[in-house]
């Protein structure tokens, strides 16, 4: 068990999540490149070349240089900067801080969870991924239906579903026997719990936060 990994991946998240709301903040500030990234198809350019890096990451990045990795994973948290500028324009400061810190201390206990449960999450991961499956299919069919009450639903699930793909990425992590260098395994840990904290953050944002509307 790898116990000294866990500060370092903490670490790179954390990271990887200040890059990621500097560059939304800074963005919502400029009307010009908020007008760049959402008129004509910039904006799903962008998603498209997100989905191409996560994809890239979650499958060569145990055979990068740690350079390489460090550099493409750092890049992917600024796209999502970027595509995630719009909340900072929705809704009020108040409410993103506080959802923020509310997304912060859920991810605080499942981590603590994931370290110190005897439990082996491992049995639990297909279940999870069976889940996200079944949370993607109810999010593309909202996109055409527009349901408010599938659409709080699905928050729900996901939130549920991520936060115990906090647990299990936690003690995956340490129980890993990866035969890499602890900085490729670090950003793996961290781009894997940085999905889980966003993905929560934006349920949340969308369940609890406060419009300017």
């Amino acid at each position: 068990m790898r116990k000294d990994i866990l500060p370092k991946v903490f670490g790179w998240m954390f990271l990887g999540l200040v890059v990621t709301f500097v560059a939304a903040y800074t963005v919502s500030l400029n009307t010009n490149m908020l007008e760049n990234i959402y008129s004509g198809g910039t904006y799903w350019i962008l998603l498209i070349v997100e989905l191409v890096l996560a994809g890239v990451l979650s499958v060569r990045i145990r055979k990068m240089k740690g350079v390489t990795a460090t550099c493409l994973y750092l890049f992917y948290t600024f796209l999502t900067g970027l595509t995630f500028s719009f909340i900072f324009v929705a809704y009020e400061m108040s409410s993103i801080i506080f959802i923020f810190l509310v997304t912060a201390i859920l991810f605080g206990i499942f981590a603590i969870i994931g370290k110190f449960t005897k439990m082996d999450l491992s049995r639990i991961g297909t279940y999870l991924f069976m889940g996200l499956l079944g949370i993607l299919i109810l999010y593309v069919v909202n996109i055409f239906i527009a349901n408010e009450t599938l659409d709080m639903v699905a928050c729900i699930i996901s939130i549920v579903i991520f936060l115990g793909y906090i647990a299990y990425d936690v003690q995956r992590i340490l129980r890993s026997d990866y035969q890499i260098e602890d900085r490729n395994l670090a950003i793996i840990g961290a781009f894997s719990l940085y999905l889980d904290f966003i993905n929560i953050f934006i349920d949340l944002l969308n369940l609890f936060g406060n419009s300017k509307d």
